[in-house]
């Protein structure tokens, strides 16, 4: 393999699963990752900020050491654009020149809705998720709404499985606090069916378990806007004394700023083996990216994952002069949590799995964040 200058954009699940990839295939090839800082902060963990199973600190974590153990050279920048055919990008710290890109810098929460600004958006990180718990903390009694949207015009671009999190964790914790009869839990969402990616058992379920937990549901009635106490929709309105709201996802505004091509939602498009058409050498991964699949593929932190090991690999490839030809399976894979148990949902083109909410997986859970983030640690 010759020394060619590599850079990743992003430091999340798809970035640093890309850095491994390549590290472990190439050994020699200067590698470059630029991202505001050098951290990785486990988003799926976020849920359990609330009831203090996990404080903001266990789930960010510093990647110096392990940038130092794959050799790669940070750059603590926010990108503004890319140029040159993908050789160049520009960041806030000054231009930096590839001979291969790939573009890991997640997506951005669609955020035009009128008094959005009133509902907390859980998965922008630790400190949405600290304001939950202080909110809840704080408060005597009164009505919580819970709810998440889409991106019309990209089905993929949506994280509805937190927001389910949200809202089972937050019945179980104010159970235990023997606070739940002061509250009335509401689900939202334009979606008639919510969930209906994970599958339709999945959805069956979920709405079973919210009725068994005495949790209210406004449903298939397109979002209007916010209040500072209120949920505003087409099929009417209702008052709120919290509300946590996930919008759809588009593309990272730099995007705006490079000849990238876009699909109609905002996000990168991509083919098959994760290459950007039309640019050289020039791949994208995870939330970034508009992927060919089937309507329920997911933006998760698994799928983020198989994109990124397929794109390292086949930038190599192309870099050493072969045609790319490693592809990624498309894979549902959650752990629905409520605190105290889990609802285990698997889904392939060919099969899709549900097993019960129970207590091991939740443990499971758990489990596996220690198991995926010693690698970074």
């Amino acid at each position: 393999m010759s020394d060619q200058a590599i850079t990743v954009i992003g430091s999340g699940f798809a970035a640093l699963t890309a850095v491994r990839e390549l590290r472990k295939r190439d050994k020699r090839s200067p590698i470059t990752v630029i991202s505001p800082r050098p951290e990785f902060i486990y988003l799926p963990s976020l849920i359990w900020i609330p009831s203090g199973i996990r404080q903001g600190e266990d789930l960010r974590i510093p990647l110096e050491k392990f940038f130092a153990r794959m050799k790669v050279d940070h750059i603590a920048a926010e990108v503004t654009g890319l140029k040159d055919g993908g050789r160049t990008v520009e960041t806030s710290a000054g231009d930096v020149h590839n001979n291969a890109l790939i573009i890991a810098s997640g997506g951005r929460f669609i955020k035009k809705l009128p008094g959005i600004d009133h509902a907390i958006t859980p998965c922008e990180g630790i400190a949405a998720a600290e304001r939950i718990r202080d909110r809840l903390r704080e408060m005597d009694g009164g009505t919580i709404a819970i709810g998440f949207g889409g991106n019309p015009k990209e089905p993929s671009a949506m994280r509805g499985g937190p927001m389910f999190e949200f809202l089972f964790g937050t019945d179980t914790l104010l159970r235990k606090q023997n606070r739940r009869d002061r509250f009335k839990l509401i689900f939202f969402s334009p979606a008639p069916e919510p969930g209906k990616r994970l599958g339709p058992g999945a959805v069956k379920g979920l709405l079973s378990t919210m009725q068994k937990r005495g949790i209210e549901t406004r449903l298939g009635h397109k979002m209007k806007g916010f209040e500072s106490n209120k949920v505003i929709t087409e099929g009417g309105e209702f008052e709120a004394d919290l509300i946590l709201f996930m919008p759809g996802m588009t593309g990272n505004q730099w995007f705006d700023n490079s000849e990238l091509p876009r699909s109609e939602g905002g996000l990168v498009k991509a083919d098959q083996y994760c290459r950007v058409p039309g640019f050289e050498k020039t791949y994208v991964a995870g939330d970034s990216g508009s992927f060919p699949g089937p309507d329920w593929m997911p933006k998760q932190a698994h799928m983020a994952d198989l994109q990124a090991s397929a794109a390292a690999t086949n930038l190599l490839d192309e870099l050493a002069g072969k045609e790319p030809r490693a592809g990624f399976k498309v894979e549902l894979m959650c752990i629905v949590d409520s605190m105290n148990s889990g609802m285990l949902v698997a889904r392939t083109p060919k099969r899709n799995i549900r097993l019960p909410a129970n207590p091991l997986a939740h443990w499971t859970k758990r489990l596996f964040e220690w198991w995926y983030l010693r690698q970074y640690r």
